[in-house]
């Protein structure tokens, strides 16, 4: 074989396995503390408002480090930030089934905050690095929501419906467990990802270049397909601050807008459906853990859905804002028109848990659009920007679990539905404002 006709290796599939991988172990923590809440509730005689306090614990630090660690992440590296972002969550989670108080309990969810804010920030800049843009909503769709939505899904199955459930392992010792996992990986992650294609050992520079060519940055749109894109300087602070936009700024509070309300919507699947499922219906631990995972299923579907629809619509028709907003609109949407439905047959829990799967599945692809739009924007800073709409969207992260759990407990739960339903909605209507083809920074700016 002739140089510069090798064969690229695909070590970016190994890299799209490990993104995969981290979104799905993140979930997999994540939403075992809805699964406890249950036995805290009794062991502990706790009221839902104290549960959303813990929460909003979780959600404190993990708006207050969004930032900081998406900067950590452009600056450094995401190889050893997310390491030690995995790192962290996992000695966190571990520290729940160590507590002995509610004061305890609510450090270490906080530290488990910490540890999980910026990490969608760095499988963005991941995304970015390793992967094209013609593929990249599509991958995106599948680390951000399948394999995220699937490892909540894990969650409720493993610890929930089998550990806790059919095998009548203490809760504690089932954390336990999760927590080693974390840890192991953690290790796995750092010995097999390198930062950039060029830095990896195994790959060799026909996949160099060929990741290279298909990569458009700002300021490089005409660069010729399969030339070597040349090294930008390096992003500071200093640059992404000297280089904002202020049409830019603009348009990303409109997408700090939507994902706080997307955000708001969203918190009633990661941390309430096994204590709603509980106190309505008096289901035990079987049926919490198998039908909280359920609305995650159409979640995942979601993903893969949403990313498809994205990249098609931008081929199809040329447009990339509005066919991001199309997709976005149609599916926030259906998920508020479906939840109204559903609420017809509340008394009902299999119609209803039914119902749920679908509101998820249309609720969530537009969480694809959300990371490709923030890709588009975002240019070279793109895990620091993301970090930031986290950050932003950390104030429904810290206000829904509070007011959902004085709305389950004042209202009840069907008040607390009406409000996700309602919220759907003015997420799909934001999206109106919201152009993916106004770049957050001034691409002159690098001249």
């Amino acid at each position: 074989m002739q140089p510069g006709t090798e064969r690229p290796t695909n070590i970016r599939g190994r890299i799209f396995a490990l993104a995969c991988g981290t979104s799905w172990l993140l979930y997999l923590h994540r939403y075992t503390f809805s699964l406890i809440k249950p036995q805290l509730k009794q062991e502990w005689q706790l009221e839902s408002d104290e549960l959303g306090l813990l929460d909003s614990g979780f959600s404190l630090a993990y708006t207050v480090f969004q930032v900081p660690l998406g900067i950590a992440c452009d600056a450094l590296g995401v190889r050893l930030i997310l390491t030690l972002m995995i790192v962290v969550w996992s000695i966190g989670l571990g520290l729940h089934a160590g507590a002995s108080t509610t004061a305890a309990l609510w450090y270490a969810r906080g530290l488990m905050g910490a540890g999980q804010s910026a990490v969608y920030a760095a499988l963005n800049r991941i995304s970015r690095q390793w992967f094209a843009p013609g593929v990249r909503t599509t991958l995106q769709g599948f680390v951000a929501a399948t394999a995220g939505r699937i490892g909540g899904m894990s969650a409720g199955l493993l610890f929930g419906s089998l550990l806790v459930g059919l095998l009548g392992v203490p809760w504690r010792e089932a954390v336990y467990l999760f927590a080693g996992l974390g840890l192991t990986y953690a290790a796995a992650f750092f010995v097999m990802f390198r930062n950039t294609p060029r830095e990896h050992p195994r790959v060799n520079e026909a996949e160099v270049r060929l990741i290279a060519g298909d990569i458009v940055v700002a300021g490089d749109e005409g660069a010729a397909p399969g030339a070597a894109v040349p090294a930008p300087p390096r992003m500071t602070v200093r640059r992404m601050v000297g280089s904002l936009s202020p049409r830019g700024l603009l348009n990303l509070v409109a997408v700090n807008v939507q994902t706080i309300l997307s955000t708001l919507a969203d918190n009633i699947y990661s941390n309430w459906i096994p204590l709603f499922l509980a106190e309505v219906y008096f289901w035990g631990p079987e049926k919490q853990g198998a039908f909280s995972a359920l609305p995650l299923l159409g979640g995942a579907v979601a993903g893969v859905v949403g990313g498809l629809l994205n990249d098609w619509f931008i081929r199809r028709t040329g447009n990339r804002r509005w066919s991001r907003v199309g997709v976005a609109m149609a599916g926030k949407g259906m998920a508020s028109l479906l939840l109204f439905t559903a609420l017809i047959w509340y008394d009902n829990p299999y119609v209803f848990c039914g119902f749920l799967i679908f509101v998820k599945l249309f609720g969530d692809w537009s969480l694809v659009t959300t990371w490709g739009v923030i890709t588009d924007i975002g240019g070279r800073a793109t895990a620091t920007v993301f970090a930031f709409n986290n950050a932003v969207a950390g104030f429904a992260l810290i206000g829904a679990p509070a007011l959902f759990g004085y709305m389950a407990k004042e209202y009840g739960w069907y008040s607390v539905f009406v409000t996700v339903a309602v919220t759907y909605a003015l997420c799909a209507l934001s999206w109106l404002a919201i152009n993916c083809s106004i770049p957050l920074f001034d691409p002159k700016a690098d001249d």
